[in-house]
């Protein structure tokens, strides 16, 4: 990440050291993330409750439905499908928010010196921070539930980097591609409705058929949820083998997602 210093700084001509742009890139994320929720909870009355009141409610739908009017009899059900819901929508969010993040901070980008590489970063970043923020609720519904917290729940900061990396790779991608192809927001809202019902979000997935079950395997978010429901649900670490090979596509997307963005972001000014 280069920073352009001063007009007439004596070292204009060269770039600060590594150190500095790190902790550079640091502080403007942090700022970039504190304005986001600003401005995301800005003149609401519930404010910041919003982060948890959402996934309640989608939670509260989907235990009357599939616990009272089409029930799947799959124990701890609000536990099972809060995992879900709560992995899903920072996945999903983050997603819909990177594909206006070039194009809805054009000031930024137009801006001489700023790291535009930073802004697919802070929506997936804010949207984690919401996913946090609504823990407290899945923990209150494991103890009502009665189950027990297990040295397992060392293995989510690994869960979570590895969803925060797939995230971010996808995130670049689109940002990058919708600056060019504004259809991209449309495609994109079409193919996360499909996603969302091919991944085991408010059922098991030992329901999907034994001819798909290899295909629907392939499906990173299918992995990701049922590592969650291992660590909070059943208390066990999650299969080692899946996150692994899940964290070496996250690399190599997050790798191709980069790769793609900056070069497309030396034609982002022109096309906005």
């Amino acid at each position: 990440m280069h920073i352009l210093p001063q007009k007439g700084d004596a070292m204009a001509s060269r770039p600060l050291p590594i150190a500095a742009q790190l902790i550079y890139a640091r502080d403007l994320l942090r700022e970039l993330v504190s304005r986001d929720m600003k401005i995301r909870y800005k003149r609401s009355v519930l404010g910041i409750a919003w982060t948890m009141i959402n996934p309640l409610m989608q939670i509260l739908i989907f235990t009357f439905l599939f616990n009272r009017v089409l029930p799947l009899n799959i124990p701890h059900y609000t536990v099972f499908v809060f995992c879900g819901v709560l992995a899903w929508n920072w996945f999903q969010t983050s997603l819909y928010l990177a594909a206006g993040g070039i194009t809805e901070n054009r000031d930024l980008v137009r801006r001489p010196g700023f790291p535009v590489a930073v802004l697919p970063v802070v929506t997936v970043a804010t949207n984690m921070l919401h996913f946090l923020l609504s823990l407290p609720i899945l923990l209150v519904c494991i103890l009502i539930d009665g189950l027990p917290l297990s040295p397992a729940v060392a293995a989510f900061p690994l869960v979570l980097l590895v969803q925060f990396g797939l995230t971010l790779g996808l995130a670049y991608l689109i940002a990058a591609t919708h600056v060019f192809f504004r259809d991209v927001q449309h495609i994109l809202s079409i193919g996360l409705s499909l996603l969302f019902y091919l991944t085991p979000i408010f059922y098991t997935a030992d329901r999907v058929p034994a001819e798909y079950q290899q295909l629907y395997l392939l499906n990173p978010m299918a992995q990701l949820v049922s590592a969650y429901r291992a660590i909070f649900l059943q208390g066990i670490w999650p299969d080692g083998g899946a996150l692994l090979g899940v964290a070496i596509f996250a690399v190599a997307l997050f790798a191709l997602g980069y790769t793609i963005f900056v070069r497309a972001s030396y034609r982002f000014v022109e096309e906005l």
